[in-house]
């Protein structure tokens, strides 16, 4: 059985709509996320929050802007968001996937969740390619979500592991922000302008093509695989500002067919708060 790509097109999920496991799920973010998703999302889409459904927001000086729930939680949420074992999950943002369309992704791959796609372009796409768009708020019944773990299953490491990569020749750690964040030129959202010592860049933005879609997955796994030939998985840690973006690459690793490596959840926002 070929396996499954964990990107979707749209000329795909439409001919999935009828399918009664298939169940969108619309991850934008913004202070006006939830309105704009009740003008305009796309037919049978659920409105799944960022803040509230995939992070438990504390102080950011630990963990971050957006830390991981508890996993237990995680699991509750998913079955209030309708979501069980059997569920064809899609999901889809305004941003190409880098808003929080892949950190959804990444977290369901993480409590072990075998049918999970991202929407490829987003909604914008979707929308040009002429996908039906419904409004008004949507939901899915409720059930109950069994997850064969207890805890998440995809490599994480800790602001500590993180100090000790800095110093550690045979690893490397990646900021996917954009170039002037990392250079420290301007910073929109953390208190402090950088990046973590010894960090290498890779914008998120080189995973899209011109149309915003993403690159072909022999273009992908062409870009990552001097990185990925340098250094053992175990060593590669992907960041960003908040843990949300980072996982827009460890999504077009896996696309490549390259293996996930560490995401670093408290990332920029977590390591710029700390005196380290």
């Amino acid at each position: 059985m070929k396996k499954q790509l964990p990107i979707i097109e749209v000329n795909e999920l439409l001919e999935l709509s009828e399918n009664p496991n298939l169940k969108i799920f619309d991850v934008r973010t913004g202070p006006d996320s939830k309105s704009e998703f009740d003008k305009k999302h796309l037919k049978n889409a659920v409105y799944v929050d960022l803040n509230s459904d995939l992070a438990e927001i504390d102080n950011p000086k630990n963990g971050g802007r957006h830390p991981l729930p508890k996993f237990e939680n995680f699991i509750k949420t998913l079955g209030k968001l309708g979501i069980d074992k059997d569920s064809h999950v899609v999901i889809y943002d305004d941003k190409n996937g880098a808003n929080a369309g892949a950190r959804f992704w990444w977290m369901l791959k993480a409590v072990g969740h075998k049918n999970v796609q991202v929407l490829n372009g987003g909604l914008q796409f979707a929308e040009n390619q002429n996908y039906p768009i419904a409004s008004g708020e949507n939901y899915y019944p409720k059930t109950e979500y069994i997850s064969d773990y207890k805890d998440w299953q995809l490599p994480q490491i800790w602001i500590d592991d993180v100090k000790n990569a800095t110093q550690d020749s045979d690893a490397v750690i990646v900021d996917v922000r954009e170039s002037q964040r990392y250079q420290g030129i301007t910073e929109p959202i953390d208190l402090v302008a950088g990046h973590i010592p010894n960090a290498k860049n890779f914008p998120f933005s080189d995973n899209l093509d011109e149309n915003g879609l993403f690159k072909s997955p022999e273009t992908l796994r062409n870009l990552y695989s001097e990185l990925f030939k340098q250094y053992d998985k175990s060593k590669i840690t992907f960041h960003c500002g908040s843990g949300v973006t980072a996982c827009h690459s460890l999504l077009a690793l896996d696309y490549a067919g390259l293996e996930i490596p560490n995401l670093y959840v408290g990332s920029w926002s977590e390591w710029s708060r700390n005196e380290i």
